[in-house]
């Protein structure tokens, strides 16, 4: 084995990049452990976990960029290669020509060059002071970092409505602005919808759901998951509600999120009724209608005719089974959505998610009976790539479930769009044939369900991730509700 550890001096990267960096690198072949990244505390403590060695990089600051592989002696050239063309910028990125102005080095820079909206991920005990500074320059700001404390978010918002610009976030993972999609983001066209959303999984999963149809947006504002928390108030909303009012290609408003505070949402009802724009607010959770029927709500009031969405059938019979549904997802609402689904019919579900759970799962996330795991949870993201980008602990967890005589149904969600894995039926469709292939190896029939996310233009084929799939045995469907109610149907003994 050949290590190579190595400290770059004073070069930034954005953390998700740097994320996929790693990834591109760990996927190499040959390549034990990689990681690239700032050299934060938290990254230093997970470069030790990986087995590096800490002395050789003592010393380190999080201005420092870390890097550090572990691989087969003859697959170090081919593992430095890829990341250096990882980390080499892109032609756009890459100076004008002699007499160009150097690229800005500090937001305060960026700022005198102009723009109406900054985009911040840094580590969260640094993102108020360049939060706040865009807020001042007069800059709306959608901050994707998390880990910022309650405290500042409220400063943050505040000092916003005192400027007349939107804070979307902090933890503010999806958005689209001037056609322009920001975070994990689908390939959309513009077309009559704003969508206000404290969810970033389940506004990707309302906007492909319209986009199936035809229909797109005139843009989608996170708010950040805290927003409408009894103490954040719904700032944020209610200034996104009323500047997609006062925008003149928005023909319907749409507010989308988890189960708020009740006297928020009741706030953000009110705030909707008095809109010119006509509007729908959709709660995610037990007892609300589900993200799919949303949708519908929207195309009708739109004057069009909603149609049943995709599926990509899967070639087992559709017959329950005796087991346990096991659902491991990658988006939060998504993983709520099935949950509140799936619990009016198996009765109580364990899960690491608050929505409903008969009880709160355990460092090792086992339990028994049926469960759902959210894999995006912060606890399981710390120091490490959301699931969207790195498929590793699922594909792990899909393995387990596959050898477990329990598991009668897996439930998996796929979401596609920029920042997204690149290509995720790489890696899925081979561990669910595994899977499936080791449960019928022990008598089992393993049904795999996959709700996918996606439209059809975004860059990894919606229509061939699906397809790939359901070759692998999966039952495919682009909307999380079918996928969630069609998982329950092939339990035996739910209560229907």
């Amino acid at each position: 084995m050949s290590t190579r550890v190595e400290l770059r001096r004073g070069i930034y990267r954005d953390s998700v990049v740097l994320m996929q960096v790693s990834q591109a690198v760990a996927a190499c072949h040959g390549v034990a452990a990689a990681i690239v990244a700032m050299a934060t505390p938290l990254n230093l403590e997970i470069y030790e976990r990986l087995g590096f060695d800490p002395a050789a990089v003592e010393g380190a600051s999080p201005n420092d960029l870390l890097v550090a592989v572990r691989c087969e002696d003859d697959a170090l050239d081919a593992a430095a290669a890829e990341l250096e063309r990882q980390l080499a910028p892109s032609a756009k990125q890459q100076s004008d020509g002699f007499g160009s102005p150097p690229a800005p080095r500090t937001l305060a820079s960026a700022l005198r060059r102009g723009g109406s909206l900054a985009l911040i991920s840094v580590p969260g005990q640094h993102a108020f002071v360049e939060a706040m500074d865009a807020i001042q320059a007069g800059v709306s700001v959608m901050l994707f970092s998390d880990n910022v404390p309650l405290e500042q978010e409220i400063a943050l918002k505040d000092e916003a409505a005192r400027h007349d610009v939107l804070v979307m976030g902090p933890d503010c993972g999806t958005a689209v602005v001037g056609g322009l999609g920001l975070g994990f983001a689908n390939a959309l066209r513009p077309g009559p919808v704003g969508i206000v959303a404290a969810s970033g999984t389940g506004a990707q999963e309302v906007t492909c759901l319209l986009d199936a149809d035809g229909v797109g947006v005139t843009a989608v504002l996170g708010v950040g998951g805290r927003d409408l928390s009894a103490a954040v108030g719904g700032r944020s909303t209610l200034a996104a509600m009323k500047a997609l009012d006062e925008n003149a290609a928005t023909e319907f408003i749409v507010v989308l999120s988890k189960p708020p505070d009740p006297k928020v949402a009741e706030r953000v009802r009110a705030a909707a009724g008095r809109l010119n724009t006509p509007s729908l607010v959709a709660f995610v959770g037990m007892g609300q209608g589900d993200l799919t029927a949303a949708t519908a709500q929207i195309l009708v009031a739109l004057g069009r005719s909603p149609t049943t969405p995709p599926e990509w059938p899967a070639p087992y019979e559709r017959a329950p089974r005796p087991g346990f549904v096991r659902g491991l997802f990658s988006g939060g609402t998504l993983c709520d959505e099935a949950m509140a689904i799936a619990a009016e019919c198996l009765g109580p579900i364990a899960s690491n998610t608050p929505l409903q759970a008969a009880w709160a799962l355990g460092d090792d996330l086992l339990a028994p009976g049926h469960l759902m795991i959210d894999f995006g949870d912060d606890r399981l993201t710390a120091g490490r790539p959301h699931p969207m980008i790195d498929q590793s602990l699922r594909l792990e967890r899909i393995a387990r479930e596959g050898a477990d005589p329990q598991c009668a149904v897996l439930l998996l969600d796929v979401v596609l769009g920029y920042g997204a894995h690149p290509d995720p039926a790489t890696e899925l469709a081979p561990a669910v044939a595994a899977a499936r292939d080791r449960a019928q190896r022990g008598g089992r029939d393993l049904a795999v369900v996959v709700s996918l996310v996606g439209s059809r233009s975004d860059p990894q084929g919606r229509d061939a991730t699906a397809e790939r799939l359901a070759a692998a045995g999966a039952s495919v469907h682009l909307s999380n509700a079918a996928a969630a109610r069609t998982a329950v149907d092939l339990v035996e003994g739910a209560g229907r």
